[in-house]
């Protein structure tokens, strides 16, 4: 074979090598595109998908939102305390009115989700917001409105009740914040509206230890709860008015009259409800003809007073206010179906004759609050400990509120609720530190307590409840609920940091 010719041979290989090294390269290429081609179109899927299922998701979300809307559904609320919901009293009270009660809202909208909560439980209530009342000339007449005017009406046929912004909010002044009252305002004036006839609860005065203004937030409470609340002095009427549903008697500065009692007496005798809140006699004054009338259920009133030794069952460091437990079993409470505790001041102890006495008396007691197991009592009030000392008597469980029936005749019955104690439902001011102080009426279920046993004597069940409390709690503690705060907040980070020195030191050793 000639040079050239091999030469030529040589050129052909190499450039077909070369071809085929060009297309390896180009396969290669090809290879390495066709993944990323797949990838960016299994991306385009899944991404056109996502945004799919976050369309339907939404236009779900927005067609369920206008579906409850029309149908006006309750709200679901998972809170513990229900705090978003109607409380199980404005419910009942709710699902038992049978007359046609009307809602207005004068320029006040934001309400509206609220007062539908009342429409959904019973349709009978109805709901009507005006943005404009100049156009409703009814309601401008009857009610002086003006454009500006904000309030809310409560009418059922000629009986209304109206509510200002004022009337939605309180200031509690142990924490200097306004709480939201528009459910209790709302349901009292719904009960307002629609009750025929207001019990009546008369306040025995002319010998009262403490001034009326001490009474006045209870009073108001009752008022509030389509109470009528009134004072009576049985040395200007004479009797107790035929119209009267509890005789109120609060802590005595002195004896009642002759002619009071013998009042008093003949209205136990026609079946009469008592409530007594008072103090123990600590300056024992003799008061016999007060004293006539508690015989007639077998018990009396300590001249001493109820101390605690137990840091559970006191305010901090405070004996003298002890924490009561309350039975949820009596007549009075069983309907709140729950627990409560009272916070007693200064609290006197109920003594009760013995069962024999008790029948001849026509009684049946029972038993409201106690005092806790480790309480004692004192009558030597020149004692400056807060110790119990040899003077002092044990007195564990000691009965500070009690129902008492008392049987007249087959068909009457005279019942008296009685408390040793009077100040756990006034306004006196009790101060919980420094800076702090709260009314008497509002620790633990003071109020509770107070207004359920009005509640029943008046036989108005639905009223038995415990009233929902929304805000939070002040810091009222006991001492040894103190002790263990003091302890989370200063002993467990110090043992915390104790732990973490000694695990350095270890580890450090170890290398």
């Amino acid at each position: 074979m000639k040079k050239n010719e091999k030469k030529d041979l040589l050129n052909q290989k190499e450039e077909k090598k070369t071809d085929e090294t060009v297309k390896e390269k180009k396969d290669l290429v090809v290879k390495k595109e066709k993944p990323f081609k797949e990838k960016k179109a299994k991306w385009l899927r899944q991404t056109s998908l996502t945004v799919l299922l976050i369309l339907i998701i939404v236009a779900a979300c927005i067609g369920i939102n206008i579906l409850v809307e029309e149908q006006n559904w309750a709200d679901f609320d998972f809170t513990q305390d229900k705090i978003y919901s109607l409380s199980d009293m404005s419910k009942q009270i709710a699902e038992s009115i049978d007359t046609d009660v009307e809602i207005i809202l004068i320029n006040m909208e934001s309400y509206e989700e609220f007062a539908q909560k009342y429409n959904s439980v019973n349709d009978r209530i109805t709901v009507e917001v005006i943005d404009d009342v100049t156009a409703r000339t009814d309601l401008t007449d009857e009610y002086g409105l003006t454009a500006d005017s904000y309030a809310i009406i409560v009418r059922s046929g000629e009986k209304y009740k109206m509510l200002s912004s004022y009337d939605l909010y309180t200031m509690d002044y142990s924490t200097y914040e306004y709480k939201d009252r528009t459910e209790e305002a709302l349901t009292n004036a719904i009960i307002d509206v629609t009750t025929e006839e207001k019990p009546k609860i008369y306040n025995l005065t002319g010998h009262n230890k403490y001034a009326f203004d001490y009474l006045y937030y209870f009073s108001a409470d009752l008022v509030e709860e389509a109470y009528e609340f009134e004072d009576l002095n049985l040395l200007t009427t004479g009797s107790i008015p035929e119209d009267c549903s509890v005789l109120m008697i609060t802590t005595l500065a002195e004896d009642i009259t002759e002619a009071e009692r013998d009042a008093i007496l003949d209205y136990i005798q026609k079946g009469g409800k008592i409530i007594i809140f008072s103090d123990p006699n600590s300056t024992g004054k003799e008061m016999p003809n007060f004293q006539e009338v508690l015989d007639e259920y077998g018990i009396s009133i300590s001249e001493g007073v109820m101390l605690e030794q137990d840091a559970d069952k006191m305010l901090y460091s405070t004996p003298s206010a002890i924490i009561v437990t309350v039975s949820p079993y009596t007549s009075v409470t069983s309907a709140a179906n729950m627990n409560m505790n009272a916070c007693f001041m200064t609290a006197g102890r109920i003594d009760i004759a013995d069962s024999e006495k008790l029948e001849e008396l026509g009684i049946e007691v029972e038993t409201l609050a106690t005092t806790g197991s480790n309480s004692f009592y004192r009558t030597d009030y020149s004692i400056e400990s807060s110790s119990k000392t040899d003077a002092d008597e044990d007195a564990g469980n000691a009965t500070v509120g009690a129902l008492l029936k008392k049987t007249i005749d087959e068909e009457t019955t005279s019942e008296l609720i009685v408390y040793s104690n009077n100040i756990f439902i006034t306004n006196l001011q009790i101060a919980i530190s420094e800076q702090y102080y709260s009314y008497a009426l509002d620790f633990y279920n003071n109020e509770d307590l107070a207004m359920n046993s009005i509640a029943y004597l008046t036989g108005r069940d639905n009223m038995i409840t415990i009233r929902k409390d929304v805000e939070q709690s002040t810091y009222t503690v006991t001492q040894e609920q103190n002790t263990i705060i003091l302890c989370i907040i200063f002993a467990i980070p110090v043992i915390i940091i104790i732990i973490g020195i000694i695990i350095w030191q270890v580890r450090r050793r170890k290398k």
